[in-house]
C-alpha cells in the first residue's frame, strides 16, 4: 500500500471553522451543525453525515469543508481516525524531509479503521440515518462501511486503495448505498482505467450511480486544490456541488 506524489500535494484554504469538538464513542470528532434552522426538520433531524479524512487529518480544509456542507442543512462529523497524530501541514513544503511511509507504518488501513468502526456504530446506536463522504484515504473506508451497508448514502472523491474492479464489483454485489465519484484528469489511485471500469460495473446498479470528472484537476482537487487555477476551482466547487446534491436526493 502506497501514495501517490499527489497525496500530499496541495493549497491550504484559509478561513475561520465554525464548528467544536466533541467526543462520540471516546474519539475526538470535529462536528458542525445547520445554522440555519430551517434545515434541520428537513435534512437534519434524522441524517448524519460523515467526513472520512485523508493523510492530514482534520487540518482548516477539512473543518471549512464541513462547515459548508452544515450550511446546506447536515449535521456534519469528522472523526479523528489518526489519534491525534495526521501528516502535518509543512509536508507540503519544498524540501520536507517528512517519512510519509513510515507514518503509514503507524497509521495503515486496519488500524485507522477502528475510531471508524466507533463512531459509525454509536451513530447506529441512536437509529441515526448515515451518510458517507471519503476523499483519498477516506475513500477506502467509505466503500468498507458501505460493503456492510453500516451507510445510506455514498460519495468519493479522488478516492485511493481501491483495487479494482474487485471493490468495484464487491460493492456492486454487496451495497445498498447509492454512489457518486468524483473523479478527474491525473489521478495515480484511481486512474481512467479504474474510472472506466466503475462506469461499466454500476451501469444498472439499482441504488444508483453517478461519475463527475473533472477534467484538468489531479488527485487531491476536492479538497486542497489550487483556487487560483479556473479548471481547478470548478472542479472543486462542482464536486461538492454534486456531493450536496447527491445527499439531498438520497439520504
Amino acid at each position: 500500500m502506497s501514495f501517490c506524489k499527489d497525496c500530499i500535494k496541495g493549497v491550504t484554504h484559509e478561513g475561520t471553522p465554525k464548528g467544536k469538538w466533541e467526543t462520540i464513542g471516546g474519539i475526538s470528532c470535529y462536528v458542525t451543525t445547520p445554522s440555519v434552522v430551517l434545515y434541520i426538520s428537513d435534512l437534519f433531524g434524522a441524517h448524519i453525515f460523515i467526513v472520512t479524512i485523508w493523510v492530514y487529518g482534520p487540518n482548516i480544509d477539512f473543518q471549512l469543508l464541513a462547515d459548508d456542507f452544515a450550511q446546506n442543512g447536515f449535521k456534519t462529523i469528522i472523526p479523528d481516525y489518526f489519534d491525534g497524530d495526521p501528516v502535518p501541514a509543512d509536508a507540503l513544503n519544498p524540501g520536507s524531509d517528512f517519512d510519509l511511509m513510515g507514518w503509514l507504518k503507524n497509521h495503515g488501513v486496519e488500524k485507522s479503521r477502528g475510531p471508524l468502526e466507533v463512531v459509525v456504530s454509536e451513530l447506529k446506536s441512536q437509529g441515526i440515518t448515515i451518510g458517507a463522504t471519503g476523499y483519498c484515504y477516506g475513500g477506502r473506508f467509505v466503500f468498507d462501511f458501505a460493503f456492510k451497508n453500516d451507510i445510506s448514502v455514498a460519495v468519493c472523491s479522488h478516492p485511493s486503495f481501491l483495487k479494482a474492479p474487485d471493490d468495484l464489483e464487491k460493492y456492486e454485489d454487496t451495497s445498498k448505498a447509492p454512489l457518486l465519484l468524483n473523479t478527474c484528469t491525473i489521478d495515480e489511485q484511481f486512474p481512467h482505467s479504474a474510472q472506466e471500469m466503475a462506469d461499466k460495473i454500476f451501469a444498472s446498479f439499482e441504488p444508483g450511480y453517478r461519475k463527475e470528472y473533472w477534467e484538468g484537476c489531479q488527485h487531491g482537487f476536492a479538497v486542497r486544490g489550487d483556487m487560483s487555477d479556473p479548471k481547478v476551482k470548478a472542479g472543486k466547487e462542482g464536486a461538492f456541488k454534486a456531493a450536496v446534491e447527491w445527499f439531498q436526493t438520497n439520504l
